[in-house]
């Protein structure tokens, strides 16, 4: 048996097969070694009494994570792996970027692999390798055509009072947006990206207005000049992508596609659909 794991720093996903059959999801807390010690790590994977069970039965084990890209954390992640799984003897661990990429990339086809969630990257997978052309510097600079990137546009659209009064309307009754409480999560309170991100779903439920048309129609252009014509083949590979955003907005990003002559790829939501689907084979 063997365990497939995306993790990112506050939730792992742990896919569980049997030869080539999937058969369930498992969950703990994030485990990122560049964060957490080792101790910390085991109690993390043993606090779910399943894969608990499970540490004698488990031979292999493939871990794609948060903080998992330089020699060290790689060390001590799998110290902590094979603390737990005392009977596992292959241990792959790569970092999160990897689970993007095999998740999409099938069969190792070269590809332009997109990440637009909560925030955003892009990256060129040449069928060995990752390669970055653009270094994020994160959302307050970065995180371009992201639910970080829409919400912070949506906010400014409402207090600059270019948003169209209709929408004006709905955004003030779906959202608290006093100044102070908007100010106080942007400054006082953790994750302030995560809190821009919570305004997409307003995005998503009213995206056929024209004003809102527009805002993503702007967003994904710019992303596809400044991220993806990096790469010198954008034109030659299909473009996939990741992340609640382009899942949730494929028919704007598929069509903006077409109209750039620009092969659409896979859409995931998550990593983990992918990821299924490549351990079966």
């Amino acid at each position: 048996m063997k365990f497939v794991v995306d993790s990112g720093s506050t939730k792992a996903d742990w896919l569980l097969f049997s030869e080539k059959k999937h058969l369930g999801v498992y969950n703990t807390l994030g485990l990122n070694p560049e964060v957490l010690n080792a101790d910390v790590l085991i109690d993390r994977i043993l606090n779910n009494e399943e894969i608990a069970n499970l540490r004698t039965s488990i031979k292999e084990i493939y871990f794609y994570g948060s903080g998992c890209s330089t020699a060290h954390s790689k060390e001590i992640m799998k110290a902590a792996l094979q603390n737990v799984f005392v009977n596992a003897t292959f241990f792959e661990i790569l970092e999160d970027t990897y689970a993007a990429v095999y998740a999409t990339c099938q069969d190792l086809k070269p590809g332009i692999v997109c990440i637009n969630g909560t925030g955003s990257n892009c990256s060129f997978f040449n069928g060995k390798e990752v390669e970055q052309a653009v270094i994020s510097l994160g959302y307050l600079a970065m995180d371009d055509c992201s639910g970080v990137d829409f919400g912070r546009r949506l906010i400014r659209a409402y207090y600059f009072n270019t948003m169209p009064v209709d929408l004006k309307e709905k955004f003030k009754e779906a959202y608290n947006l006093d100044a102070d409480y908007i100010k106080k999560n942007f400054y006082k309170e953790p994750n302030p990206n995560a809190y821009l991100a919570s305004f997409l779903p307003f995005l998503i439920v009213n995206k056929d207005h024209s004003f809102l048309q527009d805002m993503i129609k702007e967003r994904f252009l710019f992303f596809i000049n400044h991220y993806i014509k990096h790469y010198p083949d954008y034109k030659e590979v299909p473009i996939h992508f990741i992340g609640s955003t382009a899942f949730l907005l494929q028919s704007e990003f598929k069509s903006l596609l077409k109209r750039n002559n620009l092969t659409a790829g896979v859409f995931y939501q998550k990593p983990i659909e992918g990821l299924i689907e490549l351990h079966q084979k």
